[in-house]
């Protein structure tokens, strides 16, 4: 299994949108993203300066992504 970096929730955004994930709407310190295409998956990033590794794993595997996948969109 591969290690995850620390990385933002910012950062986070960006590389889903990568792969077809839009800003939906934030509200407080969470961050909604959107899928353009079918399923339309929704995905809230926490908009802190490092989201936890359990929380991004989570967010990666709900994304439909592989950990090295999205590390290689960063």
């Amino acid at each position: 299994m591969s290690r995850l970096p620390g990385i933002s929730g910012r950062d986070v955004v960006k590389a889903l949108e990568k792969v077809g994930y839009g800003f939906d709407h934030q509200r407080g310190s969470h961050i909604v993203l959107r899928q353009a295409i079918h399923p339309h998956r929704r995905l809230t990033i926490p908009d802190h300066d490092e989201v936890a590794r359990g929380t991004l794993r989570a967010i990666i595997r709900q994304a439909g992504l592989t950990v090295d996948e999205f590390k290689a969109l960063l």
